[in-house]
């Protein structure tokens, strides 16, 4: 869930983007967060049912956010849920550490054992038959200080180990830590099924979860002019093991980068990713839809 830099006019900046042409294969959001959208729930299944977007991903990154997600997939078919303490909640957990990120800001410190109380009732979440992911949980060195690093690892550890003790699908944050990433699932031996979401590496990184078998979920970011690296990781990665998402609010793909980001967007994102790989929007549609059921076991 990274933060969206805005772009567009002083008048349009704030306000939703039109209803793109909808697709005629319908496909799923990956990874979507609706209690950080304007808007009701049924709402903004319904906007995004009426583009062909039929399927999302509800993703916590916290308790209280994770405790909604499902709640709200327990409550709608067209909702499953993720579950997890992001990055850089473990740092302000154990520390209550203003070098690591928070919409509410620092915290008095937890310790340890306020970590552990997290990471259980995460453990108990991820046990709901509605709960189909464990995530987003990774690492993040660009928002949390040397202070953070090992609170965020060991709890990425134990979402490992929670993922594939409950058989759900990894769902990983990876913000400038690729290399540790990727060493710490060789370490733990990463759930069958994982997925880098909103996916930021490069086309060798691309080879190298192609490789292991990891799910690559690209995000809206990959319309921005200065994201060839993930269109060359795009068109490199095996068509199977591809993903789209909005990671709504943020990353709103072009030409309304900076505008609220909603599911009902997939269709311009999708259709990005198309031209990229030089494929048809219904071939494309066809295997993201088939591939997030996989990744996620629904």
């Amino acid at each position: 869930m990274p933060s969206n830099t805005g772009r567009g006019s002083t008048d349009d900046r704030n306000a939703a983007p039109p209803l793109p042409a909808p697709l005629q294969v319908p496909v799923a959001d990956s990874h979507t967060h609706l209690d950080m959208q304007s808007g009701t729930v049924e709402q903004a299944l319904a906007k995004a049912a009426s583009v062909g977007v039929t399927t999302v991903v509800q993703v916590g990154c916290d308790i209280k956010g994770s405790q909604w997600a499902a709640q709200t997939a327990a409550a709608f078919d067209a909702v499953h849920a993720a579950v997890a303490l992001h990055p850089n909640e473990a740092p302000r957990i154990v520390h209550g550490d203003p070098d690591g990120w928070s919409r509410q800001g620092a915290r008095t410190p937890g310790g340890d054992a306020a970590l552990d109380e997290a990471l259980a009732e995460i453990d108990r979440l991820a046990g709901l038959p509605q709960v189909k992911g464990v995530g987003e949980t990774g690492l993040d060195h660009f928002r949390t200080g040397p202070g953070g690093k090992a609170a965020q690892e060991r709890s990425f550890r134990a979402h490992i180990e929670i993922a594939k003790r409950h058989g759900k699908a990894l769902v990983i944050h990876d913000r400038d830590a690729h290399d540790d990433v990727l060493r710490i699932l060789k370490e733990e031996g990463a759930p069958e099924r994982t997925v880098f979401h909103c996916y930021s590496g490069d086309a060798e990184m691309a080879g190298i979860c192609a490789r292991e078998g990891y799910y690559m979920s690209f995000a809206g970011n990959v319309t921005f002019k200065n994201a060839q690296n993930l269109r060359d990781a795009l068109a490199a990665a095996p068509l199977e093991l591809v993903l789209v998402e909005t990671d709504a609010p943020f990353l709103t793909p072009a030409p309304y980068r900076g505008r609220p980001n909603a599911p009902y967007l997939v269709p311009v994102t999708v259709r990005a990713m198309a031209a990229v790989r030089g494929t048809g929007e219904d071939t494309l549609a066809t295997a993201l839809n088939a591939n997030t059921a996989r990744a996620f076991g629904y």
